[in-house]
C-alpha cells in the first residue's frame, strides 16, 4: 500500500530543512521526499508501509514541531 504523507515542519532555514529531509529519507519504507509550499514549510512523504504518527514523532524529536496536515492513499491504476 503506497502512502503520500503531508506533515507542516517548523523550518526556518536551510540546515532545518535538510536535516527534516534526512529524517524522512532515513525512515523505513519512504520512497521519496520533497518540501512544498509558499514557505518551503511543508515536508512531502510518499512509500509504502509508512507509519506517519513514528515518522511525525521523529520529526518533533529530531527538527521542531511537527503537524500532520494529510495522509492519502496512492492507488495505482
Amino acid at each position: 500500500m503506497k502512502i503520500k504523507i503531508v506533515m507542516k515542519v517548523h523550518m526556518n532555514s536551510d540546515k532545518h530543512r535538510t536535516k527534516a529531509l534526512k529524517v524522512a529519507a532515513g525512515t523505513k519504507g519512504v520512497n521519496s521526499v520533497g518540501i512544498e509550499g509558499d514557505q518551503r514549510d511543508k515536508l512531502v512523504v510518499t512509500g509504502d508501509g509508512l507509519d506517519a504518527v513514528k515518522l511525525a514523532n521523529s520529526l518533533r524529536n529530531k527538527v521542531g514541531p511537527t503537524h500532520l496536515i494529510s495522509l492519502a492513499e496512492i492507488r495505482a491504476n
